[in-house]
């Protein structure tokens, strides 16, 4: 029958449509499903986990070391440390290349990791002073660090100045003027390197450098982070013992993580541009009498810096070390009656508490001086980045 005929054309007509939209909608959205399946199936990678919490090693080793350590456990390393050669920025040797050369490739392990090179450290700028203290010296240094940034393919620089415009290193130049140059030092890095290049310095955390060393007010709407080296309260020129890098101050000593904190944000330092610093290192005095177990004493003379990853074997050498826990401090030490040794020094606990008070004030991050004086493993890095993922 003729209606039939036609129920079939319109029923025929309406299967093709039907077939025609069920195709259009397989090509506009099969590409979405693939990438939320892969998304959802895939397992994540190195590093992703770390979020945007900083945690930053700087790397004083050679090119062969590097491999043992867990860098997905990073988001930075800056290699320490080029220097300047005239007022040029530079690598000092073939097998600092090599080192350069093995962090940038570690990225095939953790993509996210950025490769900084940073100048100086302490001791290793003796000319800084003069040559940031002319236009020429200036822009011929943010030349050579664009050069170096584009031949090694590194991700930023850090400025390791100790110290602009206040004494440093023993018979090191330093004016009052400095602290303006570092000023337009950055400037001139920041137009020369664009946005993208991450820039950062190190800074002392003690009062003299927060006063006299960086106008934060221009300085920090330049760069990308302040590195507070919250460390060396007490060094090897101190003459009694102390927290070479407590979390907080106490009655006895004022300097502290969280002074430097303080500090810095009653000068209106934003503090998600503020990272504190742990020591994978401690400092050793002897020639200590056994009062208030060796904390805040006079010493005979400073004995020598440990790096964590010999401190089983310091313990061993003097088997009377006896640890301790500064509760007001969150910090650690140990003290040797018999041979009058001090110790002070970061371990899992105290770097554990320093990340969760960084990201607990909103900071960017953690870092530490330095990868190489870390345990491959169960070492502090493994602490640290526990720490972090603990919500």
């Amino acid at each position: 029958p003729a209606h039939l005929h036609e129920r079939e054309i319109k029923e025929n007509l309406n299967y093709r449509v039907i077939v025609m939209l069920k195709k259009v909608l397989i090509i506009l959205f099969f590409p979405a499903f693939v990438f939320f399946a892969c998304c959802k199936t895939q397992k994540e990678k190195p590093g992703t986990e770390i979020g945007s919490f900083k945690i930053i090693a700087y790397y004083h080793g050679d090119a062969a070391s590097i491999d043992a350590y867990p860098v997905e456990k990073l988001t930075h390393i800056i290699f320490s440390f080029c220097h300047l050669n005239g007022n040029k920025l530079v690598v000092d040797d073939a097998a600092d290349s090599l080192t350069i050369h093995k962090l940038v490739a570690l990225k095939n392990r953790n993509p996210q990791l950025k490769i900084m090179l940073a100048l100086g450290g302490w001791g290793g700028c003796e000319t800084c002073s003069d040559v940031f203290s002319t236009v020429e010296g200036r822009q011929e240094f943010a030349r050579s660090t664009k050069e170096l940034q584009t031949h090694f393919k590194t991700d930023g620089i850090d400025l390791d100045w100790e110290y602009p415009a206040i004494a440093g290193f023993p018979d090191h130049a330093y004016k009052p003027a400095d602290k303006d140059n570092f000023t337009l030092l950055v400037k001139e890095l920041r137009t020369a390197l664009g946005e993208e290049t991450e820039i950062s310095f190190a800074a002392g955390a003690f009062d003299r450098f927060f006063e006299n060393s960086c106008d934060w007010e221009k300085v920090m709407p330049l760069v990308d982070r302040v590195n507070l080296m919250t460390y060396d309260f007490y060094t090897g020129g101190s003459e009694t013992t102390g927290h070479h890098t407590q979390l907080y101050s106490n009655k006895d000593q004022k300097r502290s993580t969280d002074y430097a904190v303080r500090y810095l944000d009653s000068l209106g330092v934003p503090k998600n541009k503020m990272v504190v610093g742990a020591a994978f290192y401690g400092r050793a005095w002897k020639g200590v009498e056994n009062t208030n177990d060796g904390l805040y004493q006079p010493a005979d003379e400073y004995l020598r810096g440990v790096p964590f990853k010999s401190l089983e074997e310091f313990f061993t050498e003097y088997p009377n070390l006896e640890k301790k826990w500064d509760v007001a401090s969150q910090a650690p030490y140990a003290y040797d009656p018999v041979n009058k040794i001090f110790l002070s020094f970061d371990d899992q606990e105290s770097v554990k508490l320093k990340t969760q008070y960084a990201k607990k004030e909103g900071l960017d991050g953690i870092m530490f001086w330095q990868l190489g004086s870390d345990k491959n493993e169960g070492g502090l890095l493994d602490a640290i980045y526990t720490a972090n993922a603990v919500k």
